[in-house]
């Protein structure tokens, strides 16, 4: 592969008429390096899949351009563009065996048919899938289609590979075993690649970097920690990470002591200004209300929290997580030893100043985050 990565700029999809018809990707613009795993990450519906297809050239780029390798390729059919695919819906060749389908891309290639071999047994070793070579798509099973069709793809040496939910029909155990395989085998080969997918253990799994999209428009574009610890906004903050961030909206007050976060039912989170950089203090100065966030695992229980009464109580095997009322809202916790409490017990958590999330109230625009106080 030769050239630069994927290069997206100021792309729109609308089906329908231009400006009028359903905008299903809004002005969308990324560059995705040489080498590098990139996931697309979003609820159904968010715009992950049309900018695949517009990719691939499955869909006509409304306005925009795509570069691939140097080349503009929004223009291209499919066949020109030099893009491997693996879509959730297989496309295999029903008369041929997954031996022939898995070679069949290489066929343009005039390798020896012993190299070829070579290929297609290695790919079928990585995905488990040697003991139905022989057989036709027919005869197996959706998770094994969906693994040949993802072998068909890694199999050729494309400028880019996209992978649509690629292994959303494989069952959890070998889901995960096959993630840390395809990333290295994508790693070792130096390819580049676009994931879909809406599961996030996945993009986390598998990307170097995410892409956060929401209503056709990309919401944050970056390493899958940076998204967890500095969620641009809002959506990002309460829709990565599992269980979800809680969020209470609050009024903010600083005076020359203290910030204090009013949260309702009277809740008041007060803490010192030196818990905050100049800057942070500076942003909660210029704002009345705000959205605050902290995820489950950072809330903690202490003597003399702020009170909150047990709603829910479960052992998973490995992490107790506690539901409480909390400022008129749900507080969720995550604790790693087994607790025993019940229904109404009344606890008191602790949240420390270095694990909140602060959202501006009106645009949910990132104003602080923990790792950015002193």
């Amino acid at each position: 592969m030769s050239g630069a990565g994927l290069q997206i700029k100021g792309v729109d999809k609308f089906y329908g008429p231009v400006d009028y018809g359903v905008h299903a990707v809004k002005k969308l613009s990324m560059t995705i390096e040489k080498g590098e795993i990139v996931a697309l990450l979003g609820s159904s519906g968010c715009g992950k899949t049309s900018t695949l297809r517009m990719i691939a050239g499955f869909e006509a780029v409304s306005r925009g351009q795509i570069s691939l390798a140097g080349r503009e390729v929004h223009t291209f059919a499919p066949v020109k563009r030099n893009v491997a695919m693996a879509f959730e819906g297989y496309s295999l060749y029903p008369p041929l065996t997954v031996r022939e389908n898995i070679a069949f891309a290489l066929k343009a290639s005039r390798l020896p048919q012993n190299v070829v071999d070579e290929k297609v047994a290695y790919i079928a070793k990585l995905l488990e899938i040697e003991d139905i070579l022989g057989r036709y798509p027919s005869s197996i099973s959706g998770g094994q289609q969906q693994r040949a069709s993802l072998g068909r793809a890694l199999i050729r040496d494309a400028d880019l590979h996209l992978l649509d939910e690629p292994m959303g029909q494989l069952e959890p155990q070998l889901r995960a075993v096959l993630r840390g395989r395809i990333k290295h085998y994508i790693k070792e080969k130096g390819l580049t690649a676009i994931l879909v997918t809406h599961d996030q253990t996945e993009a986390n799994a598998l990307a170097d970097r995410i892409a956060v999209m929401e209503g056709g428009v990309l919401q944050q574009f970056d390493t899958p920690q940076m998204i967890k610890e500095r969620p641009a906004n809002l959506f990002t903050g309460t829709f990565v990470g599992e269980p979800p961030m809680n969020v209470f909206d609050a009024s903010v007050t600083v005076s020359a002591d203290t910030a204090v976060f009013g949260l309702n039912e009277g809740v008041r989170l007060e803490y010192a200004v030196s818990d905050f950089s100049p800057a942070v203090l500076a942003e909660l100065r210029n704002r009345k209300k705000v959205s605050l966030g902290i995820r489950p695992y950072a809330v903690r229980r202490a003597e003399g929290g702020v009170p909150a009464k047990v709603s829910v109580s479960q052992w998973l095997g490995d992490q107790t997580h506690i539901a409480a009322d909390f400022a008129g809202g749900t507080m969720v916790l995550v604790e790693h030893d087994r607790v025993r409490l019940g229904l109404g017990d009344t606890i008191a958590l602790k949240l420390d100043p270095h694990s909140l999330h602060v959202f501006d109230g009106e645009t949910g625009v990132a104003v602080s985050h923990g790792p950015e106080l002193a």
